[in-house]
């Protein structure tokens, strides 16, 4: 080999050499956006929420700045970045941070100013996360219900709340311009909860507030496309009408966004359901709590049982829709929260320690097999939807955790 062609040889090598480790450190240093939202989500199952965290307060402390210390305000245990590793180690693959800008983390009123030390404390933990590879999902949460509530009133001024809204998007978006496509952001949380969205007494229509949330939605979007950057091609979330799953495929509002790339959104929906089995927290006249569900586990007092119109292939049916009217079309979905109380302390009852297991594993399992990213709701409080201790950084609740394991284990990605 010639003298010539060696040193040919060694220069693509360097340039070869070069090129790719200008690329790593890139996309380490969060300078890269390459993927849709089709190819991020299969990267991202399961998920995990830090839970009402780094969005607790109170209504009383909207559109004022009270400090960073409301971390702390719902649950006893600052989040560190120990506890981020352990998320991953449990087999996570993406974290969603429920957050509250306006309900106590405003300086100025009038631009919707977010204080720079609770910025700085948020973009603390996204930190933990990209660095420990996993995916972070970050939106506005209830925030006090200053939209996802007044908004959807009779005489809610809707000019006035996008206004607000754009500011408030404009700001995050800019703070987390320079990530890369590892951080994805989801406009609002549960939009219409709480049976405000009223016109003289009654219940506006499920298409009309289907619309004003795409007002909303449009906002969010265009806020955040504005500001550049790694934002123009950035991942968003929109979510469906109260987050519903049949309300939001009924009333499917996406044709009526607009954005400039094609491909970059996903659809938003919860899943807390049977609410007899994961929710509901004293008997009524006609209807009792569930202890058990499931096709294999029933207890000895019927009244206790879940009704089996609402156990493994109800849950099945229900993903099944979101495959059809979104994924399939090329839409992702997440399963923003999904979550069921744990009743008993584990081992007093074993048969509803192994509803719970089988719940959570029908959840993750069916809800993966959709094209389905499903984030297990935890609030680090003992019983109820307490999955990590994260104060001793260990699992708490082992039969939701294995229920997870498990679902992930037996599900398939659809593409």
């Amino acid at each position: 080999m010639s003298k010539r062609i060696l040193f040919i040889l060694v220069v693509l090598a360097l340039a070869w050499s070069t090129t790719a480790d200008v690329q790593a450190k890139s996309k380490k240093k969060g300078r890269f956006v390459g993927q849709t939202a089709m190819q991020v989500a299969k990267l991202m199952y399961p998920g995990w929420n830090l839970g009402n965290t780094m969005e607790a307060g109170s209504n009383t402390n909207s559109w004022k700045s009270v400090g960073v210390s409301t971390e702390t305000a719902w649950q006893k245990t600052t989040t560190t970045k120990e506890l981020i590793n352990f998320i991953k180690v449990q087999g996570f693959k993406s974290v969603r941070i429920p957050c509250a800008w306006v309900m106590g983390h405003i300086t100025d009123t009038n631009n919707c100013t977010i204080d720079p030390q609770w910025m700085a404390r948020v973009k603390e933990i996204v930190n933990y996360c990209v660095d420990a590879d996993l995916y972070v999902v970050l939106n506005q949460h209830w925030d006090g219900g200053w939209l996802e509530h007044d908004g959807f009133t009779a005489n809610a001024d809707v000019a006035l709340k996008k206004q607000q809204l754009t500011k408030i998007w404009t700001q995050i978006a800019e703070a987390f311009k320079d990530y890369d496509d590892h951080v994805i952001f989801a406009g609002l949380n549960e939009p219409g909860v709480g049976g405000a969205y009223q016109d003289n007494g009654k219940n506006i229509a499920d298409d009309k507030l289907a619309s004003r949330l795409a007002e909303y939605e449009q906002a969010f979007i265009d806020a955040v496309r504005a500001t550049g950057g790694n934002n123009e091609y950035r991942v968003l979330v929109v979510q469906g009408p109260e987050t519903n799953i049949d309300k939001t495929v009924k009333n499917n509002y996406c044709s009526k966004l607009n954005d400039k790339h094609t491909g970059r959104l996903m659809m938003e929906v919860h899943f807390y359901d049977p609410y007899q089995f994961t929710m509901m927290n004293k008997d009524e006249s006609l209807e009792k709590m569930w202890y058990y569900w499931g096709k294999d586990n029933t207890g000895s007092d019927a009244n206790r049982n879940a009704n089996s119109n609402y156990t493994e292939n109800y849950v099945k049916n229900q993903m099944a829709k979101l495959k059809t009217a979104f994924v399939d079309n090329g839409i992702p979905v997440i399963i923003g929260e999904f979550g069921a109380d744990q009743r008993f302390s584990i081992g007093q009852d074993p048969i509803h320690d192994a509803s719970i297991k089988a719940w959570y594993a029908a959840v993750t399992s069916y809800a993966i097999n959709n094209g389905c990213i499903p984030y297990a709701w935890d609030v680090n409080t003992g019983n109820g939807m307490s999955i990590i201790d994260r104060s001793n950084i260990k699992v708490f609740n082992t039969n939701m955790m294995t229920g997870v394991t498990e679902g992930v284990a037996a599900a398939k990605w659809p593409y």
